[in-house]
């Protein structure tokens, strides 16, 4: 009786962790963007990265009329200009232009990189704005590292952040 009671009691652990586990994997919807910014020859690079289960669902509100699939083009269009619309890189006061350079939208991971240019020259601040799928997540988390010539300053939105101003020192 004892060892029956111990595998049910086993079995209901691993039932519990079964369930359990998915649900405390995925607690909250985040992304990462790194930038880095060569102040010797002006080149300023950008990738932004997001677990495709969170950039699917918010496909639907992005482009209603496309299939919610990173393999629809007129949905992954969508998401392109969102990005482009919802994130804001200056340098010392001045706007970096950036324009997509590439972009990895296959498996669990999705990955669109960016390039601009700016003059090279000693940087002192950067400001960031990002505020990528507002309308969608309410808990939208995004990590931006920025680094500029080998030091990483962090800046940690979420939805309704201001820009925020990393200073560099030179």
């Amino acid at each position: 009786m004892s060892r029956l009671l111990r595998s049910g009691s086993v079995l209901a652990v691993v039932a519990a962790l079964a369930i359990a586990g998915p649900a405390a994997a995925h607690r909250g919807h985040a992304g990462l963007t790194v930038v880095e910014i060569d102040p010797v020859t002006g080149g300023v690079t950008v990738v932004h990265r997001f677990y495709a289960h969170d950039v699917e669902p918010a496909l639907a509100s992005l482009a209603p009329d496309a299939q919610p699939s990173l393999d629809d083009p007129k949905a992954v269009a969508a998401l392109e200009a969102h990005l482009a619309a919802r994130f804001r890189l200056d340098v010392d006061g001045q706007r970096v232009v950036l324009h997509q350079t590439g972009d990895d939208l296959a498996g669990d991971n999705v990955r669109v990189e960016l390039a601009g240019e700016i003059s090279p020259a000693p940087i002192h601040n950067v400001r960031v704005d990002v505020d990528f799928f507002p309308d969608v997540y309410e808990d939208m988390e995004m990590q931006v590292n920025v680094r500029v010539a080998g030091v990483t300053h962090t800046a940690v939105f979420h939805s309704g952040t201001q820009a925020q101003t990393l200073e560099f020192a030179d």
